[in-house]
């Protein structure tokens, strides 16, 4: 797997053409998997369910919003949050969807705790908390077993306020917090982007030598 650093304030539209791109020529044999990283220009998503009432009252979010193919109610991605696309083969570690989620949520956890955060996931929900605070979503899209979509970290406290127009993944009361609000340290998106990835590197080859060929 391959890094790919798309930059800062990337339109939502842009960054989708790219996924989907890069899906379809992993799927005729034409890319590597990659791991695309990047800061959103502000907007909102919501997975394609009908029941969108955690957007609230959407004509009034000061941000646009995009219905796409993946899991789960309304997010918000925006300056100072890492979001991150793995463009993966899930063929090579073992066909398992839920598997693939875990895995997320293990390699956020673990470059968290590089900085001495202690986070966790919880059952029966999908993302990593620290404590009852949501630090990190994931909603992932799947097409012929190649993924799409991801996981979205807040890193600094620029990525918070606009959480406060939604019901964030349908939860209600949940509380956000991004890295440099747990540590002392200012750590750049990009930065963590580093260490996600090598995280990530790590628990793919894992699976990779324990799933069957």
């Amino acid at each position: 797997m391959i890094p790919c650093w798309l930059g800062s304030n990337i339109p939502y539209q842009e960054a989708l053409d790219i996924q989907e791109d890069h899906v379809g020529r992993i799927h005729v044999g034409e890319a590597q998997e990659t791991l695309f990283l990047l800061e959103h220009s502000p907007v909102y998503t919501i997975g394609r369910t009908r029941n969108q009432s955690s957007l609230g009252d959407s004509s009034h979010l000061p941000h646009p919003v995009y219905e796409i193919n993946r899991g789960g109610q309304a997010t918000y991605h925006g300056p100072g949050q890492l979001v991150g696309y793995p463009i993966l083969n899930l063929r090579n570690y073992g066909q398992d969807l839920h598997a693939y989620l875990r895995l997320l949520e293990e390699s956020l956890i673990a470059a968290l705790a590089d900085y001495d955060v202690i986070a966790e996931a919880r059952e029966g929900l999908t993302g990593v908390w620290v404590q009852n605070r949501k630090i990190a979503s994931i909603g992932v899209g799947v097409r012929k077993w190649v993924s799409m979509h991801g996981f979205a970290l807040n890193v600094t406290a620029e990525s918070l306020p606009p959480f406060l127009h939604i019901t964030p993944c349908g939860l209600e009361g949940v509380t956000t917090t991004c890295l440099h609000n747990e540590i002392s340290e200012s750590p750049s998106p990009q930065e963590v982007g580093e260490r996600i990835l090598h995280h990530l590197r790590l628990q793919l080859q894992a699976i990779a030598r324990i799933s069957p060929s």
